[in-house]
């Protein structure tokens, strides 16, 4: 027989505010102040259990005991997850649907991505040589947008470039609880849900035939268990979720930047990339700064862990940048050292930057390898193929915020191309395991 163990619990009647509040802070501070990795609060509302570590991530990816419908609030779902997609299914209908997604990242699409994003890269930086100066962030966002586009099979005309990638970046920088990102997010999903609806139409009426290998195909003529075609809605939440992630991946690369100038002894050795110094560099910006702060899931079945009573539909939330940060799991967490993961045998619990787990049966990213092959050779293109000043700026990032990234949004100036080619730098960066 369980007896039930207390809770540590936070004071107070709700704490949905302090967390959009606090951001990034919430809960790691809260475990520090309550002295345990497992807290009960209530936020929206609802009673629920926040976690973090190895351990607990390995518990809150158990799809035995776990439920992603109904966890993720609707705002979520409204502007940055889109509803009826992935994310939010579970069981064999989960299995299925992301079977569909990992089909999209074969090796070959995997290469094509990355050349796809360093040639717009290539060709955004002749731009950069007349230019006064970059704000790099910003211009990410038009690159990533029109990669993930183009390697999508979604037909994209330029005068439509800007919308699009407002729209792509206004759903990104929506989900922290601000009213007026909210707002922004929202008009910005509708308006690129009917665009892509109207994509998906002229697909299925054989008006409009990307390639067979792309997600504008696969995902248009894709079948459920009951032999129907997704629906309209449906299909165009899925389109979007193969190449809206990419758009994330400008923080990293921002980051990325931000690191290679603060810790210049990573600059040379991205130079020589010996031991594949590019993936550990990759892997600690995903590690070390923040993006994504958490998830949440619901209880499918009543359990007890580790004496603590687990009630079926109770909300818990998972701390992914403390688990990141966990000194259970790291040594000296808070120091940015890319060579904790030479060799990195780590476990896929621990190291949590886009879930936890198994890409193919649970709910870790499927587009994580996308978002490390990129980053990777974009680093590489910033200190082989380009020279720049980083002028003093602001490079301070609030951790209050969600997502964030310095407030400068990162200025270069004086930039110019070192080499014609990028040949050699397609060919260099091979797509390997994320973990």
């Amino acid at each position: 027989m369980h007896i039930k163990k207390p809770i540590p619990k936070t004071d107070g009647i709700d704490h949905t505010l302090t967390l959009i509040k606090q951001g990034f802070h919430f809960l790691p501070q809260t475990r520090k102040k309550l002295n345990s990795d497992l807290f009960e609060t209530r936020l929206m509302g609802k009673k629920a259990v926040c976690m973090a570590g190895k351990e607990a991530a390995e518990l809150f990816y158990d799809n035995t005991i776990f439920k992603r419908k109904g966890a993720a609030p609707l705002p979520l779902k409204q502007t940055l997850l889109g509803q009826g997609g992935v994310h939010g299914l579970d069981g064999e209908q989960h299995k299925q649907r992301k079977r569909m997604h990992l089909s999209l990242i074969t090796p070959e699409r995997l290469e094509a991505m990355k050349n796809i994003a360093l040639q717009e890269l290539d060709a955004k930086a002749k731009q950069w040589e007349n230019q006064k100066q970059v704000v790099l962030f910003d211009e990410l966002n038009e690159i990533l947008t029109r990669t993930g586009l183009k390697w999508a099979g979604v037909p994209l005309e330029e005068k439509d470039v800007k919308k699009r990638t407002e729209e792509l970046t206004h759903m990104v920088d929506s989900f922290g609880g601000s009213v007026s990102r909210y707002r922004n997010g929202k008009r910005a999903r509708d308006s690129h849900e009917k665009w892509l609806k109207e994509i998906i139409k002229k697909i299925r009426a054989g008006k409009y035939q990307p390639p067979a290998y792309t997600s504008a195909y696969i995902i248009s003529n894709h079948r459920e268990p009951n032999g129907k075609l997704l629906d309209l809605q449906t299909a165009a939440v899925e389109l979007n979720n193969t190449y809206r992630p990419l758009l994330a991946t400008a923080y990293w690369i921002i980051f990325g930047a931000l690191a290679l100038h603060q810790y210049p002894d990573t600059y040379f050795k991205m130079k020589k990339d010996e031991n594949d110094y590019s993936h550990m560099f990759a892997q600690e910006v995903r590690r070390f700064y923040p993006f994504a702060p958490a998830m949440a899931a619901k209880v499918k079945k009543s359990f007890y862990w580790q004496d603590y009573h687990f009630k079926k539909d109770l909300l818990v939330v998972l701390d992914l940048y403390g688990t990141n940060m966990h000194e259970d799991d790291w040594e000296s967490p808070n120091e940015f050292k890319p060579e904790r993961f030479i060799n990195w045998k780590g476990s896929p619990f621990s190291f949590v930057p886009q879930g936890g787990g198994d890409h193919h049966i649970g709910h870790r990213c499927a587009g994580e390898w996308l978002t490390v092959m990129v980053m990777r050779s974009f680093y590489k293109y910033f200190v082989d193929h380009l020279s720049y000043d980083v002028p003093d700026q602001d490079f301070n990032y609030d951790l209050n915020r969600i997502p964030t990234l310095p407030n400068s949004h990162f200025i270069m100036k004086n930039v110019k191309r070192t080499k014609e080619s990028i040949e050699d730098l397609i060919l260099d960066v091979q797509t390997r395991p994320v973990i």
